[in-house]
């Protein structure tokens, strides 16, 4: 097959977990004997027209010269771009700035949707845009050849508000096995003897009501926050809340250091309320954390009873100030581990997009994830 993957910044992933997510499906499809090509937007640092074998398509972004818009006018430059072209299958990474376009997408070839998460409930947005999102999201569930759920919740979503069927197929993770203690030397804290939250400075990762249920605790071990502080919620929580109890880092994008400090946390805050299967939470899941998550159905389907949940800061204080037996911390560990290991694994994850596109070209839709 020939496939177009669109809706990210590109690869390789400088950015985040779609780009991460179309590094290890490119890459994937790539190793069957398909021929990938994925989008680039004109800022990422990597200029080349080939990368591991995938063919490297740079559009041009505007977004450093005009913000949000500049996004959609990058998504429409790679529909443009791949209306001259003669994928078989086209697939779109989120919905947010290119299902407005729709009228656009190429009419000869199938367009698939990963559906992401539910973005018009993202507190960060004006009503406005949430009403926009909204209708983001309508018109791709209308217009797409086929959608793709990242999570149980959000494939009923889409079969409640659209009457639609769609393909789960979540994110994945690769357990972690390298441990070095010394990488925390950086940060001045011991393993085992501090918290960890690792996310971006928005409030429906819920961040403050975290670092108030913590601050309101009897713990005396630190809460180290990663993210960047650089936008307006990371600017005001730093300074509100930073103090020696709480550590606020700013970003971190070097997946080793990320993945020794979720492995020697003594606990790991989950506070992501919207989306479906967060890949951030697999890789806390792959690093053996233990972990305490946001309450919602989002992070339940993945974690089940396999971590601790939290509504408000008062639920944070009680997880902190209540010790839980290490029999039950060590299953949940185990138990998360073992899902990576059997569930959350990316030859699942690519076996399942490859099986989809095929099917879809042969009009023979019956793949479900197991």
């Amino acid at each position: 097959m020939k496939i177009g993957i669109l809706g990210t910044r590109g690869i390789p992933n400088n950015y985040g977990g779609f780009e991460q997510f179309a590094q290890h499906l490119s890459t994937g499809l790539r190793a069957k004997g398909h021929e990938v090509f994925v989008y680039n937007s004109s800022l990422h640092p990597y200029k080349e027209k080939h990368w591991e074998g995938i063919n490297i398509i740079h559009c041009n972004d505007w977004e450093d010269r005009l913000g949000t818009a500049g996004q959609f006018i990058y998504d429409l430059n790679c529909i443009k771009d791949a209306r001259a072209r003669d994928f078989d299958v086209l697939l779109q990474l989120g919905y947010t700035s290119n299902s407005i376009w729709f009228r656009s997408w190429p009419k000869t070839q199938s367009n698939v949707i990963n559906m992401d998460g539910l973005e018009w409930k993202r507190a960060k947005y004006s009503k406005v845009t949430r009403l926009f999102l909204k209708q983001a999201e309508a018109w791709a569930a209308k217009h797409a050849d086929w959608l793709i759920a990242d999570s149980i919740a959000i494939q009923q979503h889409i079969l409640d508000c659209y009457k639609r069927k769609s393909s789960y197929i979540p994110y994945a993770a690769e357990a972690f096995g390298n441990p070095n203690a010394s990488v925390l030397d950086n940060f001045h804290v011991q393993p085992q003897q501090y918290h960890l939250l690792i996310a971006r400075m928005e409030p429906e990762n819920n961040i403050e009501m975290i670092v108030r249920g913590h601050l309101s605790s009897t713990q005396n071990h630190p809460l180290l926050v990663v993210g960047s502080v650089k936008n307006k919620f990371g600017k005001r929580w730093s300074k509100k809340y930073s103090r020696e109890r709480i550590r606020f880092i700013d970003a971190i994008y070097d997946k080793d250091i990320l993945n020794n400090l979720r492995f020697f946390s003594s606990l790991y805050f989950h506070g992501h309320s919207v989306g479906g299967t967060n890949p951030s939470l697999l890789e806390a899941m792959a690093c053996q954390c233990n972990i305490a998550a946001h309450d919602n159905p989002f992070n339940k389907s993945v974690l089940a009873d396999a971590a601790s949940y939290f509504s408000t800061a008062a639920d944070v204080k009680n997880i902190l100030d209540t010790p839980i037996d290490p029999s039950d911390r060590n299953r949940r560990k185990e138990n998360n581990l073992e899902k990576i290991t059997t569930i959350y694994t990316w030859d699942k994850v690519i076996d399942s997009y490859d099986k989809l596109f095929a099917e879809i070209l042969t009009s023979k839709i019956e793949i479900t994830y197991s």
